[in-house]
């Protein structure tokens, strides 16, 4: 295998978009020729290493005024352009759409593709739409990469029998972090701010946990997606009157100088794909609670009571609970904290991107 080809919609501000990020540019340094095939731009995205050659493969503006069917088939269409002109080894797709999108492509190519699964199937994968097109396109995928068994689990024996579990790769700046001596009296959080990251449960908990300690104060780190969440935040922070102490705190390009201050991590997410901020944040030495959330995610790298807490879906006493204890137990604290930055070994970029050369040169051979 010489030439690998990544296909999905963007590479913003987003938990997929990193992780093709992360591989393109490790692939690159080794010597591979990688290609990150894109719908379209968005204002703030991750980088591409220089020898990264990225092309746009999504509706052009002549395309704009047609109506939702034939988009989608001109995307297809100008995947297929892409494939027939730049003939990678292997196709590798990440996210919902641009895996149908791409098995859809591969037919007239026969360019070898492997699909990635990034998000909890329950809710995502289970449509009647969705049963169509996996019943039609996931026999052509050449392997499947999952990231958590209970991933895998869903989908039918054919689609698990040449596939892989990987979790995702973390960023070599979030390993090594100095572990500042004097801590903040911070409980900390950093995610996209958007509904299923269930923002608003953390801040319930919080606010139960500040009566507790009213000289803590809560860090929400990250981007609004505009889909009303953040303004469900925005509300309750009114009406408790907690403009001093829950703080959003927007977009942060140094996050790793940020995060280490606090004291506490909390994640309060309903599902998710592979949660890449709380493997920073563990990454980074932070002792941690977060959700029980599925597709098993937290449950791969945390070992409840050792390494971090896990706590139900939506419990907010819970997550308080959990809290307190690690504001009042320092030595906990810290045990949790340097037993997370273990993390680092096995999801460390050269241990993820081993296993994905490996898996991707065994498809391809």
């Amino acid at each position: 295998m010489k030439r690998i080809a990544f296909h999905l919609n963007c590479l913003g501000q987003g938990g997929a978009e990193r992780v093709v990020t992360n591989l393109a540019n490790q692939f690159a340094e080794e010597g591979y020729e990688v290609l990150v095939a894109t719908e379209w731009q968005e204002d703030n995205e991750y980088t591409l290493d220089e020898r990264v050659n990225r092309v746009h493969v999504g509706l052009r503006p002549e395309d704009e005024s047609k109506n939702r069917i034939a988009k989608f088939f001109l995307r297809v269409k100008y995947l297929e352009e892409f494939l027939d002109e730049y003939k990678p080894d292997v196709l590798v797709a990440f996210a919902h759409r641009a895996n149908y999108r791409a098995l859809m492509a591969q037919k007239k190519s026969g360019t070898p593709t492997v699909i990635s699964v990034r998000i909890n199937p329950v809710g995502n994968y289970d449509a009647f739409s969705d049963k169509l097109q996996i019943k039609w396109l996931f026999p052509r995928a050449a392997g499947c990469v999952f990231q958590t068994q209970e991933q895998k689990e869903f989908f039918k024996p054919y689609l698990q029998d040449n596939s892989r579990i990987i979790i995702n790769p973390l960023n070599p700046k979030f390993i090594g972090v100095t572990r500042p001596e004097v801590k903040e009296k911070v409980v900390a959080n950093h995610a996209r701010i958007v509904d299923f990251k269930n923002h608003p449960m953390l801040v319930d908990a919080f606010l139960k946990v500040h009566e507790k300690h009213p000289d803590y104060v809560l860090k929400i780190y990250g981007p609004d997606s505009g889909d009303g969440t953040k303004e469900i935040i925005d509300k309750k922070i009114a009406d408790n009157h907690a403009e001093d102490f829950v703080l959003l705190m927007g977009s942060c390009n140094e996050i790793e100088k940020e995060i280490p201050k606090a004291e506490v991590y909390a994640y309060s997410s309903d599902y998710e794909g592979f949660p890449n901020s709380l493997l920073e944040a563990m990454a980074m030495g932070m002792p941690v609670i977060s959700t029980d959330c599925p597709p098993g995610g937290p449950a791969m790298v945390i070992r409840d009571g050792e390494n971090g807490f896990l706590i139900p879906v939506g419990d907010s006493d819970a997550m308080a609970d959990r809290i307190c204890r690690l504001i009042e137990d320092k030595e906990l604290a810290d045990r949790f904290g340097r037993e997370a930055s273990k993390v680092s070994e096995i999801a460390n970029v050269k241990a993820i991107f081993e296993q994905w050369r490996d898996y991707l040169e065994g498809i391809v051979g």
